[in-house]
């Protein structure tokens, strides 16, 4: 089939998601490998956003690909209660990279059900039920994980679950508190604790935070962010749980985001990069306490698909890959290299006004102006609001490049095997399209 045919199958009989299904204009992939794909009248795109934040390994690694196969010719599905091998290492090896006292896992379908699962976990374990999470933040599109994010993609589809109150982030860039990094006295941390009163401690369950957030403007904390929101967790009794669904495996240069600043959370919720998105998985990792809490009461949850064999056998062979090729490490070695790239980029181009890095997760924050940090293109803006910043997504794909862009961002996450040659060449491709925004 050519390009025009998948594209006009696909938009007579699927739904696109998050756009309006008239306008959407898809790439019609039919092979990967490495850091690219290709369509199907073999154009070769360079994938700077990993697909969806998750194909961590590059496409194609064949350890994965043959564990996959193996264990589909030998048991491709069993009930959820049944032991199999696969599924009991995969909560070993999580044990093992996950810190702390994280020992014991539910394993789900996605992040969505993973947050879901951690709302459970939270409310049971600790008998309350409000559940505080941020304003920038997505959690997932089910409808608890939603009502955690503070995404206005929940807004057409509230009301949602009761309970969760959201808090303001520590968006250094855009201070909420009106502060810049010299002036800053940490409200986004005290803003935490003084809702916490004003709601109840007795009330609230948990505080479920992204240990980089990731798709809302891939926000990087100060360094005693985290561990001042576990002293404010353990102050009032309340669970700090973790999600590391985009910024876990290895994204940040580390096994998971929270590990730069050496914090234990109680809950640590995961899926992407778990399997590098070769097949569908999610987990939620708790505490020894909770753990044992459970020990001798009924665990009211599970999922036809909950540890599913195939999944299961491919995230153990996606951990020993990361392992075996560094993986970990070359996103610490790259990240640093991209991070002065991107610098370079800002230098340049004076409709970048920020760029956020750590490890291969990174942002380029577009403005009309630096001084006043006017975006390019509004908050949740609508298709005819973007202005030049829907010139963008065409431009990139122009040039052989395909990376996540959503109003004023441009999203800068390759998969975490990429290397010094490849990055150049994508710094090369932003550097062009960026003259295009410098325009605006």
């Amino acid at each position: 089939m050519t390009d025009k045919d998948i594209i006009n199958l696909n938009r007579k009989y699927v739904f696109f998601p998050w756009s309006v299904q008239s306008q959407v204009a898809p790439v019609p992939v039919v092979r990967s490998e490495g850091v690219y794909f290709w369509d199907a009248d073999g154009k070769r795109y360079l994938d700077f956003s990993s697909q969806l934040m998750n194909v961590n390994l590059g496409h194609g690694n064949q350890k994965v690909v043959k564990a996959i196969q193996e264990q589909v010719a030998n048991m491709a599905y069993v009930y959820p209660a049944i032991a199999t091998e696969p599924k009991g290492r995969l909560g070993q090896l999580l044990a093992e990279i996950t810190p702390g006292d994280l020992c014991k896992t539910l394993f789900t379908l996605g992040g969505a059900e993973a947050n879901e699962n951690a709302i459970k976990f939270a409310r049971l374990y600790t008998g309350r039920r409000k559940i505080l999470t941020r304003y920038r933040s997505y959690h997932g599109a089910t409808a608890g994980a939603m009502a955690l994010s503070g995404d206005p993609r929940r807004l057409p589809v509230e009301p949602l679950i009761p309970g969760v109150i959201h808090v303001m982030d520590p968006y250094c860039y855009r201070c909420p508190f009106g502060w810049t990094p010299e002036t800053c006295h940490r409200e986004c941390i005290s803003h935490v604790e003084q809702v916490i009163k004003f709601e109840g401690p007795e009330n609230v369950a948990a505080l479920v935070l992204e240990g980089v957030t990731g798709t809302s403007g891939l926000i990087i904390p100060p360094d005693d962010y985290w561990p001042r929101m576990r002293e404010i967790c353990d102050r009032y009794d309340i669970l700090l749980v973790d999600d590391e669904v985009m910024s876990g495996f290895g994204r940040t240069g580390q096994w998971f985001a929270v590990d730069h600043w050496d914090v234990v959370p109680d809950v640590m919720t995961m899926a992407k990069g778990i399997t590098a998105g070769y097949v569908p998985l999610g987990a939620v990792t708790v505490s020894k306490a909770i753990a044992d809490h459970f020990a001798d009461r009924p665990l009211p949850m599970g999922l036809t698909y909950s540890g599913h064999p195939v999944s299961t056998a491919a995230a153990v062979a996606t951990i020993e890959a990361y392992k075996e090729e560094k993986l970990v490490e070359n996103a610490r070695a790259m990240g640093a290299v991209l991070k002065e790239g991107l610098k370079d980029l800002k230098a340049k181009h004076p409709s970048v006004g920020d760029v956020r890095s750590i490890g291969l997760f990174s942002v380029i924050e577009l403005v009309k102006d630096r001084d006043t940090r006017e975006p390019l293109a509004p908050w949740n803006a609508k298709p005819q609001e973007m202005g030049v910043m829907a010139q963008v997504p065409g431009a990139l794909r122009e040039r052989g490049m395909y990376t996540f862009v959503k109003w004023n961002w441009i999203f800068v996450i390759p998969p975490l095997s990429v290397n010094e040659t490849e990055l150049h060449d994508g710094l090369r491709i932003l550097d062009e399209v960026l003259d295009i925004t410098d325009s605006g």
